[in-house]
This record gives C-alpha cells, structure tokens and sequence, in this order.
C-alpha cells in the first residue's frame, strides 16, 4: 500500500513537472496541438484522479518541491527514517480513511435497499420469492426451463435502485452464454422459473446479489440490484 502510494505521488507529480513550462502563467492554458499533446493530458489527468483519498493527505506544493529538489541533486530536507514513518502513517491513514467510507456507503445502500424493496413488493405484479428475490414477469414465454446444471443464453440490462445503468448486453450487441449455476444467487433463482422466451425484470436483494463487497466502481457494498432479463434459448 505505501509503495503504491508513493509511486503514485511521484508519476502525478513529475509527469504535472514535466508537462508545465515555468516561463508560462498558471492560469494560461497550453494548446493541445497534437495527439502526443492530448495523450499527455489525458494520462495527467487519470493519473492524478488515481490518487483518490491521498489528495486529501498531501500538500502539492511541497510535492513539486520535493521533485525539484531531488531533480536537482540537492539533499533531503526530511530523513530516511523519519520519510520511512511518515509515508507508513500516511498509508494507514488513507487506508483508515477508505475503510471508513466503504462503511459508510454500506450503511446507506443497506437501508435505501431495504426501503426500495419493501415498497415495490407492495407494487401491482411483484412477487417475492422464500429467499427474498423481487420478479415482474413482462413477457410469459413457452419454451423448455433451465436447470442449475444448464448454459443459457440471454441480453439483460442491470441497474441501481437509483437508475444507474452498470451492465447492458443490448448496448453490447451480443447476448451473455453462461451457466445457470455461476452466476449471482439471484440470477441462478430466477432463471430456474423462466421459460424460454421470457422477459423478467428481477429486483434482488444484495445478499442475493454481490453483498457486503460490491462488483466493480458502481456496484457498491449492499447495493440492490435491478435487471431485465430475455431469456432467449438454453445451450446444448
């Protein structure tokens, strides 16, 4: 985590270094002329959003001062030792910090879920299963039904109770193949109902779903998850 930390810092910084003319005012911008220019800021910019919690722990001035002095040969105004404690603090405190807000997140994606679900259970055509998986059926179909053991293929959308849009096969051009039984408990469930030729729009419980770790940068812990699932045939 430390060295994480600190090569972070440093590519931020001496790329921010490198890319910034002193005979040029701060506020002036530089034009972005060729693809090698715009490829520069572009990784400026993703690389100093990756410095996420830490931009919070650091002064960017001293940063920068601290890059020049070591370009310029001169010594460090701060010890090996004492550098060696401080950057370990600064990694425990950004690793509290995070742990802190993943456990705020959570809280919060836990009780929007539980109030989104208790009040669309409530709504006309929802049906709730024992496990607490939510489905609508939009489209009955009258094909064969999968089995645990089956390969399906379908096109889905997944969203947040919110709307986010997070996964689509539609916007990928190409139906998702998989087994019925390595997918999310909620899937797994409700695939084992539908026919083929089936439209569901499923409303699954995080603990159904990817529970207290979440999936991927939208996907947070505890989050409710909706989809529309077509299940379009089931693979040899």
């Amino acid at each position: 985590m430390t060295k994480k930390i600190i090569t972070t810092i440093f590519l931020s910084c001496a790329l921010s270094l490198t890319f910034t003319n002193p005979a040029i005012a701060k506020d002036k911008k530089v034009e972005l002329k060729t693809n090698k220019d715009k490829t520069s800021y572009i990784v400026g910019r993703n690389l100093v959003s990756s410095l996420g919690p830490v931009k919070d722990e650091i002064d960017i001035d001293l940063v920068m001062e601290g890059i020049k002095d070591s370009l310029n040969g001169k010594e460090s105004r701060v010890t090996g030792e004492e550098a060696q404690v401080l950057m370990q603090e600064l990694a425990q405190n950004v690793q509290q910090k995070v742990i802190k807000q993943q456990k705020e997140i959570s809280t919060k994606n836990a009780e929007e879920g539980e109030a989104f679900l208790a009040a669309n259970k409530e709504k006309e055509g929802v049906k709730t299963t024992e496990s607490g998986l939510q489905y609508l059926v939009l489209t009955e179909g009258d094909g064969p039904t999968p089995t645990a053991a089956s390969r399906v293929k379908v096109h889905y959308s997944g969203t947040l109770i919110d709307g986010t849009e997070f996964d689509s096969s539609y916007k990928r051009g190409q139906p998702a193949v998989f087994p019925v039984g390595a997918v999310i408990k909620g899937w797994t469930e409700a695939l084992q109902m539908m026919k083929v030729g089936s439209k569901y729009k499923l409303f699954i419980p995080s603990n159904l779903a990817y529970g207290k770790q979440g999936a991927g940068a939208i996907v947070g812990p505890n989050a409710v998850l909706i989809f529309e699932v077509e299940l379009l045939g089931i693979e040899e």
